[in-house]
């Protein structure tokens, strides 16, 4: 059941929003982040099939303890690698409804140093 309007965070009306405005083809995919408070994940995403066709997050190995920031950048590269071995170079960037800041911002840069393209 979808939550009513009235229901709805701020950032989730910010993330309807942007996704009014993008989808993720079998061509060119979305890169979806979410962050919570201690972790942030990324997944990139067939919205034509609704598969999620690879992901990552600072649950996964080899992502090493450091500050948050440095994490998310890892994420974006982790994500970037599976991405490309999956034969994926160009994605869409959704910033979930985020800021696209500190975090957010830097798992961009991580995917973006990994070799994706958006």
């Amino acid at each position: 059941m979808k939550a009513k309007p009235y229901m709805l965070t701020p950032r989730q009306k910010r993330h309807n929003r942007v996704r009014a405005r993008l989808s993720g083809t079998s061509d060119k995919p979305r890169l979806n982040v979410f962050r919570s408070l201690n972790h942030i994940y990324a997944q990139v995403i067939d919205d034509t099939r609704g598969h999620t066709l690879v992901a990552a997050s600072t649950l996964d190995e080899g992502v090493a303890e450091a500050p948050k920031t440095e994490q998310a950048k890892a994420v974006g590269k982790l994500v970037a690698e599976r991405a490309r071995s999956a034969g994926i170079n160009k994605v869409v960037f959704d910033r979930g409804g985020y800021l696209y800041h500190g975090r957010i911002k830097a798992l961009a840069e991580g995917a973006r140093e990994g070799g994706l393209e958006f």
